[in-house]
């Protein structure tokens, strides 16, 4: 029998400070979670404020030193000593000034011009633009219906999807809601039909047929080959994905002209008709650098609107200073931290544009001729060249973007993949979809390119890659293969 035993040991392992997981879990906020970030702190820690006074052009402000060159924007000056550190900078960030407001919006009290000033809530100031269910609840209260049938088009209206379509089964819908007794599936389908006419036509269709039907009923009798569009619609939809015209003009009986009418009609149809009443997320998307072309160079620099405008109080520095607290007190936590948010904000855009320039500087022939010039590229090359771990250069790239003259991109766009030519050098992946989607662009539209005739021609350029590949790519491109686009 084995008896109980004590043991020590000794190992050594690492971990992180406070402070170093509070600087990784910054470096890998995008930019809207890091503002978020620092606004929370600056709401709880009584040591950081808004830099209110260079906004307003106050002379008085203390002035800082020269800004770092690696974190434009960030500028530190000198505090007078403290309980903690005597000799510890006051961090100051700083950003551009928001654009004030027309007079006409300002009230007296400083606030906008139009509220009560006394109990008003913010929100009643905004203005909410109605959704699709929305307009179909606002249509469906003009109608004369009764109590059972406006619930019944009710329940229909909230089970429809932000397309329009409703594609739950009306047997589940029975049980929706108090309802005694519960709602039969012949009401539900009435209910379908009521909520199809209350407002564009297409709302409420179950199926891509039935939509496309319904516009095409509410479109007048006399419209050129409409009867024959209807018949497409209801019966020969995969036919005429496939372009298939030859067997739909035997199936239908008509000429090649009523034929060619019926398809551009039904093109010209809205297949998603709920779209055009979704309300904008307005999910902006932030650049953390911007590149510009300065006499011939790219230049790299902190985009100014990611600077949160956040400064440690010095007055509070000062009072805190000539008090009795202890070093351990809540109180020199709190400075403590807002000094360490400080440094760590700098760190967080002096990495960022680190990477940022080095990112230009290897694929410098993208920003002069475009996508067909992106070079290979992994985050390895990226963190041997700064001196940086590469989980710090991922950490740097991911959610992050660049505004250049040729747009927007994620940095994660510049590190495309590595593929061979029969020559023995490299190409990116992103370069070969270039030169796919040039491929594609120029070729006839009577005979499309296939997969297996592109990459022949990638072939001939010395671009080697599957059929497959050239599959994948078109797919990620979102082009249809060839049968589908040839008119």
């Amino acid at each position: 029998m084995t008896q109980p035993s004590i043991e020590l040991r000794a190992k050594q392992s690492l971990t992180l400070t406070p402070r170093m997981q509070q600087s990784v879990r910054l470096l890998q906020l995008s930019a809207l979670d890091f503002t978020q970030e620092v606004n929370a702190a600056l709401t709880t820690n009584p040591f950081l404020e808004y830099e209110e006074a260079a906004a307003n052009g106050d002379t008085d402000a203390p002035t800082g030193v020269d800004a770092a060159p690696s974190a434009e924007g960030v500028t530190t000056s000198e505090a007078p000593s403290s309980a903690l550190e005597s000799d510890a900078p006051v961090e100051t960030v700083s950003e551009a000034a928001p654009a004030d407001l027309p007079s006409e919006y300002i009230g007296e009290g400083g606030g906008r011009a139009g509220g009560d000033g006394e109990g008003g809530d913010p929100c009643d100031w905004m203005h909410a633009e109605p959704d699709l269910r929305d307009r179909l609840h606002q249509s469906l209260s003009l109608s004369p219906l009764g109590e059972r049938d406006r619930f019944a088009a009710q329940v229909v209206i909230e089970s429809l999807e932000e397309d329009g379509y409703l594609r739950q089964p009306l047997e589940e819908l029975i049980g929706v809601g108090d309802c005694e007794p519960p709602l039969s599936e012949d009401e539900l389908r009435v209910a379908v039909r009521l909520v199809q006419t209350l407002d564009a036509p297409g709302i409420g269709a179950r199926s891509l047929s039935e939509c496309l039907m319904l516009q095409l009923e509410a479109m007048d009798d006399d419209t050129p080959c409409r009867d024959i569009a209807i018949e497409i619609a209801s019966h020969h939809l995969p036919r005429l994905a496939k372009r298939e015209h030859a067997e739909l003009q035997r199936a239908l009986g008509c000429d090649p002209e009523a034929l060619r009418t019926a398809c551009a009609l039904i093109r010209r149809l809205d297949p998603k008709p709920g779209h055009n009443y979704s309300v904008d997320a307005n999910n902006y998307v932030v650049p953390d650098v911007i590149v510009r072309q300065v006499k011939g160079k790219w230049v790299v620099s902190i985009n100014p609107a990611v600077m949160p405008k956040a400064r440690v109080n010095r007055m509070y520095v000062d009072m805190f200073a000539q008090s009795d607290a202890s070093s351990r007190s809540p109180l020199a936590q709190q400075l403590q931290e807002a000094r360490w948010l400080m440094r760590n904000v700098q760190q967080r855009f002096a990495t960022i544009q680190r990477v940022a320039e080095t990112i230009v500087s290897h694929q410098r022939a993208f920003f002069d001729y475009g996508e067909v010039a992106l070079r290979p590229l992994v985050l390895r090359d990226v963190a041997q060249e700064l001196g940086l771990h590469e989980s710090t250069v991922s950490r740097a790239t991911g959610n992050k973007y660049m505004a250049t003259p040729r747009g927007i991109f994620e940095f994660k766009h510049f590190f495309p993949r590595e593929l061979s030519t029969d020559s023995g050098g490299t190409c990116s992946a992103a370069a070969v979809r270039a030169l796919l989607k040039e491929m594609i662009s120029a070729e006839s539209s009577d005979a499309p390119l296939s997969d297996v005739a592109l990459a022949k021609m990638l072939a001939d350029q010395g671009v080697i890659v599957a059929r497959r590949t050239v599959a994948k790519y078109r797919r990620l491109m979102k082009v249809p293969p060839a049968e589908l686009r040839r008119i």
